[in-house]
């Protein structure tokens, strides 16, 4: 697949062409598009023309000028729509992505056919949310070994084998290491989801200790228009770990806009 030349990145992308309605998927801080194998055939048989990108500094996305680093996860999202002449999409994000997401259907609405955040804190910067969200996450779990604080117990012990796979791409995701993140152009607040005009899907899943449903009800809360959902046994990879029951969800809701 190629590459998308954007200011400070050349931006790898996978895109199974064709005619339907795009589909663009943001992955999370421990994968990259690699970890979205579970979701291609099935949109795809669904019509859908699915893409996935590796964000700045993850997979084999190449940051290129030391001028325009780290840059705006909304503004490589926006190069690739634009890149690509796709004019309306369905955005469909986890964890880390999900703040990309959000940012962009707050910045770009006329863009966005329906978003999809699961799995999320939405990187919301009020207090109040804050303060609960130190509280989801003391050290002792921020310090667990990345399978154990992103995998669910169920998972983990019944498909080794997935969780291999999972942790391949996870390992793989940042080859040049810890970078600082991307930011939004605009502090993602309370106030400004309230002014949402795109239609939401909000995912959760019930053993996931980093945003739990707790949290994501808070976040789904304060976005007007919002569905709630939440995966039983499902820890933080939902899409991952739950594949089928995720997809079937996912693909109702955006088949619907």
């Amino acid at each position: 697949m190629p590459y998308l030349s954007l200011p400070g990145v050349d931006l790898w992308y996978e895109d199974s062409g064709g005619d339907g309605l795009p589909v663009i998927f943001l992955h999370a801080a421990s994968g990259t598009c690699e970890g979205w194998v579970y979701q291609w055939p099935a949109f795809g048989s669904a019509g859908y023309r699915c893409i996935a990108y590796d964000r700045r500094t993850w997979g084999r996305s190449r940051t290129a000028d030391a001028e325009h680093q780290p840059g705006f996860s909304g503004d490589d999202l926006h190069g690739l729509l634009t890149g690509l002449s796709l004019e309306r999409v369905h955005l469909v994000a986890t964890a880390a992505g999900g703040i990309t997401a959000l940012d962009y259907a707050l910045t770009h609405p006329e863009r966005v056919r329906s978003l999809v955040v699961a799995n999320t804190i939405g990187g919301v910067q009020d207090e109040p949310y804050l303060e609960v969200q130190r509280r989801l996450r003391p050290p002792e779990i921020q310090n667990l070994p990345v399978e154990l604080r992103e995998l669910g117990p169920s998972y983990r012990g019944t498909d080794p084998d997935g969780v291999s796979r999972w942790l391949e791409i996870e390992v793989g995701s940042r080859p040049d290491g810890p970078v600082p993140a991307q930011p939004t152009r605009e502090p993602i607040t309370y106030a400004r989801l309230e002014t949402m005009r795109v239609l939401t899907l909000v995912v959760s899943g019930e053993a996931d200790l980093l945003s739990p449903p707790a949290l994501m009800r808070m976040l789904a809360a304060h976005i007007p228009a919002s569905r709630f959902v939440s995966l039983p046994e499902a820890g933080h990879a939902g899409f991952w770990e739950r594949p089928e029951v995720w997809n079937g969800i996912v693909l109702e809701f955006i088949g619907q806009h």
